[in-house]
């Protein structure tokens, strides 16, 4: 016991400080964050979209002749939603890494447009959900006061939604966080490339991994934290 003890020491001295190698993991969890808060914002406005489409083809008044366009999108959204999500993650950031984009030197981009399309049909089936859980009345009401389609989502409908869907898309953020780590598949240098590289230098896997295991969980905790508090918040507003 005391032996290994004495020799965690000069492990944990090769995997953090030795050459100042906690900068490389440092700048890998910036890049961790920084394709994060990217990819989610692809995911946001692509499942905003998707979902606004979906909803809009649902809620057609029955008895009325069908948009054909609207069909023809609805339809879109739906191959869309259910090759995305029926495929795992790492085989769509190998499809996008070698396949579509086997000739770019830009893996943050590839990273940003495999993990924000994934994300994106999870935030629309997410989005699609909270819309539709406000009351049809709501926009009938926008309706008669002259709003069109969009302007009634966007101030009326959306607002009300984004309190039911705010636990759900903090899920999404935290899930898409953890997920980052799959990229370093296609050579991008977030954490777990970081983390790879230098358990590779110094044959020693078990302090660079578990580092990194911490760090996550950090960040992790620290979300889920800043969730609760912000659904807190806005609870004590609806009371209000």
């Amino acid at each position: 016991m005391f032996e290994w003890l004495n020799e965690l020491g000069p492990r944990l001295y090769a995997a953090f400080l030795e050459g100042g190698r906690w900068q490389l993991y440092l700048q890998g969890l910036l890049t961790t964050i920084e394709l994060t808060v990217v990819a989610l914002i692809v995911g946001v406005i692509l499942g905003v979209v998707v979902a606004v489409v979906r909803t809009a083809h649902d809620q057609q008044r029955p008895g009325r002749r069908k948009n054909i366009f609207l069909g023809i999108l609805n339809l879109i959204c739906q191959i869309y939603t259910t090759v995305i999500r029926g495929t795992p993650m790492l085989v769509q950031i190998l499809i996008w890494g070698f396949v579509v984009f086997a000739s770019s030197r830009n893996k943050f981009m590839v990273g940003v447009v495999a993990l924000g399309i994934n994300s994106g049909a999870y935030v629309a089936e997410i989005v699609r959900g909270g819309l539709m859980s406000v009351d049809v009345g709501q926009t009938e009401a926008g309706r008669s006061l002259g709003l069109n389609y969009l302007d009634t989502m966007r101030f009326i409908v959306i607002p009300q939604a984004f309190k039911n869907i705010l636990p759900s898309l903090g899920n999404e953020f935290i899930t898409l966080f953890k997920d980052t780590s799959l990229v370093n598949t296609i050579g991008l240098t977030e954490l777990t490339y970081r983390a790879s590289r230098i358990a590779g230098s110094t044959f020693d896997y078990m302090p660079p991994y578990i580092g990194i295991a911490l760090m996550y969980l950090v960040v992790v905790v620290l979300l889920t934290w800043l969730q609760g508090k912000l659904e807190r918040r806005l609870r004590q507003s609806d009371r209000r």
